[in-house]
């Protein structure tokens, strides 16, 4: 399943916490209901995104795993 994003950020060969200090910075500048695609192949990145949902209220919408490659979508807050 595919969701329509607003903004897309590769964040593949990058690990914690790189990652997620790409997406938050990407998610500030995004408007109230945008979404963020961040590809990342850091394997702790489903983990991270959950926890960092959480701790922010950006709505994490769906993760999936596209061979090494994981893909998020965030729905900015």
């Amino acid at each position: 399943m595919s969701i329509a994003f607003d903004i897309e950020l590769d964040t593949c060969g990058l690990n914690c916490p790189l990652p997620i200090l790409k997406a938050k910075k990407s998610l500030t500048a995004m408007q109230s209901g945008q979404v963020l695609k961040v590809l990342s192949t850091d394997p702790g990145s489903k983990r991270d995104f959950e926890a960092f949902a959480r701790q922010t209220g950006n709505e994490l919408l769906l993760q999936e795993t596209d061979g090494d490659c994981f893909l998020i979508w965030m729905k900015r807050r």
